[in-house]
């Protein structure tokens, strides 16, 4: 099962570890991240799961994604909404820092 390293945004940093199948959204939120908000459920339209991401070798960025990234002040070059993000053993040790609200 691969582990994900999630940090809050108050810095407080934790290991998980999730089951495959599932989206880097749904494991954060089901561990515990309240400040998550995934208001949308994971249809990409919301931002709202927005991360900053380290590691791993992640899908390419939809349009949609990258369009609603845009909207964020917080947006940096590793931000990725986690809704996007199927977790996979490839992920096992990534990196991911919930990003502020905006």
């Amino acid at each position: 099962m691969p582990k994900l390293i999630v940090t809050s945004r108050d810095g407080e940093t934790s290991e998980i570890t999730v089951d495959e199948g599932i989206t880097v959204m749904e494991a954060v939120r089901d561990n515990g991240f309240d400040e998550l908000l995934a208001l949308c459920g994971g249809c990409c339209s919301c931002a709202t799961c927005h991360c900053y991401i380290e590691g791993g070798d992640l899908p390419e960025m939809s349009e949609d994604e990258d369009d609603l990234l845009e909207s964020s002040d917080h947006r940096k070059e590793n931000s990725r909404l986690s809704c996007q993000i199927p977790v996979t053993g490839e992920l096992d040790g990534l990196k991911v820092t919930i990003a502020p609200e905006d």
